[in-house]
């Protein structure tokens, strides 16, 4: 017991001069000076060649002439180009799809089978692009005639998958 009575007032010894201790330490004014001579010497590094004023400042000059360009866009009024008349093709394409929509307006809503859903979304994604493809070549009457086979088809393919259902057509 002894020894540990011993081993205790020496960590309080030992606590007590750390605490006397200065928080900080402040190095000899001629420490650095020692630590440079010590250093290998350095390299002088080449001096970066520095650009023009006017080469810094164009960069600039443009931002802001952009920025002013951009602002005279967003405040002045632009007219916006006049759409183009559908031409006679694009016409008949419309007819078409509204006969489609009124056709298929009066098949009952019902829900239709997950094995139909592919089939359908074809032909729906069919009929869009060769709607696309009208716009862009308004003289084709093959495409017009490809657009009336396709909801044809979607009408015809829809029936059958009601009727599947067991819902009258």
């Amino acid at each position: 017991m002894n020894n540990n009575h011993d081993n205790h007032d020496i960590d309080s010894d030992l606590q007590a001069r750390l605490r006397a201790l200065p928080a900080e330490r402040l190095p000899p004014a001629d420490a650095w000076q020692r630590i440079a001579a010590q250093l290998p010497p350095r390299v002088a590094a080449l001096p970066a060649a520095v650009p023009a004023p006017r080469a810094r400042r164009w960069p600039l000059r443009v931002g802001l002439g952009l920025a002013a360009a951009l602002a005279v866009l967003m405040v002045v009024p632009t007219s916006t180009p006049p759409t183009p008349r559908p031409s006679p093709l694009q016409r008949q394409a419309d007819v078409i799809a509204a006969e489609y929509q009124q056709a298929m307006a009066t098949l009952p809503a019902a829900p239709i089978g997950a094995d139909w859903q592919p089939a359908l979304h074809e032909l729906d994604s069919s009929a869009v692009y060769i709607r696309a493809a009208i716009a862009e070549n308004p003289r084709s009457g093959y495409l017009l005639t490809q657009l009336q086979r396709t909801y044809a088809l979607r009408l015809e393919l829809t029936q059958q998958a009601v009727n599947a259902a067991g819902l009258p057509s």
